[in-house]
């Protein structure tokens, strides 16, 4: 399977880069700094310098030719200001999905979150929140195979292989490990398609889960 992977240099990303590198898959992982092709090549996939807020779909959609599946891991990521989560979170979305459509890639996994519809009062969470609810909203609108995944509060904890996975709310934690071992789950199980799953720990392994 040949997957591409917009945001490739975040944690998520290179996580589930190294999952399936390592059982043979092909992965490019399309990133904005050259100084991070280093980090993408140690989990052995292509990296391609892309920057999703400055190129074009007709430039995109280059990238996933001959793709048999595309994945939006990129965030804008903490630090950034509510106009980075408008033009990452939901613009850069909408974008990856425009080209996988022009390149003719049907099944597209996309990482959103837990807590879609709250107001927390955080003006750059509410932010965030609303970028991705949009995001979501725009990719259900498309001819896809698509499913989004909404992990909980993510942590840099070992994974467990065991997960809560519900169409219905979740309020929790996960380590991107887990999130990663699931993208690739979800890769692997195309009757997931048309579905959105929140993800939290839990006690169900992964397969089991799906």
């Amino acid at each position: 399977m040949r997957v591409v992977i917009a945001g490739g240099h975040g944690k998520i990303a290179l996580l589930t880069a190294e999952l399936l590198t390592d059982r043979g898959d092909e992965v490019i992982s399309l990133v904005r700094n050259p100084d991070h092709f280093e980090d993408v090549k140690a989990v052995g996939a292509e990296p391609v310098l892309c920057d999703l807020e400055a190129t074009d779909p007709d430039s995109l959609a280059e990238h996933l030719k001959g793709a048999d599946a595309a994945v939006f891991a990129a965030g804008a990521g903490p630090g950034s200001g509510a106009a980075r989560k408008d033009t990452v979170d939901r613009a850069a979305a909408a974008l990856f999905t425009t080209a996988a459509q022009q390149s003719g890639v049907a099944r597209f996994v996309q990482i959103s979150t837990t807590g879609i519809g709250r107001v927390t009062g955080d003006e750059v969470f509410d932010a965030y929140l609303t970028a991705k609810a949009a995001a979501e909203t725009d990719l259900k609108s498309r001819p896809l195979d698509w499913t989004i995944l909404r992990p909980g509060r993510l942590t840099d904890a070992p994974g467990t292989g065991r997960v809560e996975l519900s169409e219905s709310p979740l309020r929790g934690e996960v380590p991107r490990a887990d999130v990663a071992a699931v993208l690739v789950a979800l890769l692997d199980h195309p009757a997931t398609a048309g579905h959105t799953y929140e993800l939290i720990s839990g006690s169900t392994p992964i397969e089991e889960a799906l």
